[in-house]
């Protein structure tokens, strides 16, 4: 049956893994409550992945993660776009209902009302540690940050990495060569809520999926003796694409498996830290992407595969996106 990421939001908000009156964690308890980690990527399309028909380039990573738990093949996001799909995905509601339509500007005077209950916020009433490494874009003023939000820990973009003054298609000429939009500040990247580096440079998006990276593997690490829900929504591979040096040609497929490549070992190195501190058999892992890919960018967008259209449309392409969960001590799942 198909299913959407606001379902799966509105089961865990409503305890359906933790029951409703369990008590905070304690480490006296027998058995303790597991640890939640979503990696979301960006504009990733359905066929984008080796096990969802990817040509040209592996998935290794992913690939075994959905051998090893479920891949589903008919799950939708609440819309086919930035902002309003996170907003389901984090509070279980409509996009709609709670004002969060489209993909908010730098600086918007609306973003995630303080009222709206996140999946953190509730987690944090059982005990758990919670991160945000990656895009937010649910309001970058200090009110909307995922600070205040329920997330103890944030490292990372407030909105796409496009909303720059450069366009995405001259991102990688040097600044004084490339024709410059209006209306766009110099990106900036927080670090809880503060600004840590303004402006965000291209040298510096080559680095964004290694530190955000960097940051899940030791924030596993400082919390693997108690419950953890680890967020971790890539930038990549919305436009501009970029790679770091280590990834750069590695797919020779071009620079989108590129892209693909580098958050496949990201996953990757997520998991072996989850299994290096003996936390695979209690930790919930699920993989997907905010909506489908933004095809007018040709080569540097991903592929719907058999599905029609992509991001910001309603048609299929738009809106079904690759899922990926696996939660060892439960089981696997059929669908």
């Amino acid at each position: 049956m198909p299913t959407t990421i606001y379902r799966l939001a509105a089961c865990l908000l409503a305890g359906a893994t933790l029951p409703a009156a369990a008590p905070a964690f304690s480490s006296t308890r027998a058995e303790p409550p597991p640890n939640f980690v979503i990696v979301f990527a960006d504009d990733l399309g359905y066929g984008d992945l080796g096990c969802y028909g990817a040509r040209g380039y592996r998935t290794p990573n992913l690939d075994r993660l959905a051998a090893q738990g479920t891949r589903f093949t008919s799950f939708y996001v609440a819309q086919a776009v930035c902002s309003a799909s996170r907003a389901a995905l984090l509070t279980g509601c409509y996009p709609n209902r709670i004002g969060i339509l489209g993909a908010l500007s730098p600086s918007s005077k609306t973003g995630l009302n303080p009222a709206e209950l996140t999946l953190a916020e509730v987690l944090k009433t059982r005990g758990y540690a919670t991160a945000i490494f990656g895009k937010w874009h649910l309001g970058d003023a200090p009110e909307f940050l995922p600070t205040r939000h329920g997330f103890d820990e944030y490292f990372g973009l407030p909105y796409s990495n496009d909303m720059w003054p450069l366009h995405p298609e001259y991102a990688n000429l040097p600044p004084d060569a490339a024709p410059r939009k209006r209306g766009y500040p110099d990106l900036p990247l927080f670090e809880g809520e503060r600004v840590a580096i303004r402006p965000v440079t291209a040298a510096h998006q080559a680095q964004l999926t290694t530190w955000y990276t960097e940051r899940a593997v030791d924030f596993i690490g400082r919390h693997r003796d108690r419950p953890f829900f680890l967020y971790v929504p890539h930038a990549m591979p919305h436009v501009p694409l970029f790679i770091s040096a280590k990834f750069r040609g590695k797919s020779r497929a071009g620079l989108y498996a590129d892209v693909i490549r580098e958050i496949d070992w990201s996953v990757g190195e997520i998991l072996r830290a989850l299994r290096r501190h003996g936390l695979e058999e209690r930790t919930l892992v699920i993989f997907t992407s905010d909506n489908g890919p933004w095809l007018l960018y040709g080569n540097h967008a991903g592929s719907a595969g058999p599905l029609r259209e992509g991001k910001a449309t309603t048609f299929e392409g738009g809106v079904r996106v690759p899922f990926i969960a696996r939660w060892p001590e439960i089981g696997r799942a059929h669908v």
